[in-house]
């Protein structure tokens, strides 16, 4: 579970209680839940956005290239 283990999330449960109360920790955890959904939601937004914006965008023309003859430059004599 890495490098808190059990007995640190024991720990930090009980800290919660502390400091919360046991009234305010499922509406605490509930703002949690929701701010995590919220922020999973608007960066899978982002990421289907870009290749979609690209293939929408309508194609940009191309600049015309104008070939120039050696004949038709004339230098001032």
């Amino acid at each position: 579970m890495g490098p808190i283990g059990v007995p640190g999330i024991i720990l930090l449960v009980i800290l919660a209680l502390l400091l919360f109360g046991p009234n305010k920790l499922p509406e605490l955890g509930r703002a949690v839940g929701r701010t995590f959904r919220e922020f999973k939601d608007g960066a899978r937004e982002i990421i289907e956005d870009e290749p979609s914006s690209k293939k929408n965008e309508a194609p940009q023309p191309q600049p015309a290239v104008v070939q120039v003859k050696a004949e038709d430059k004339r230098l001032p004599e």
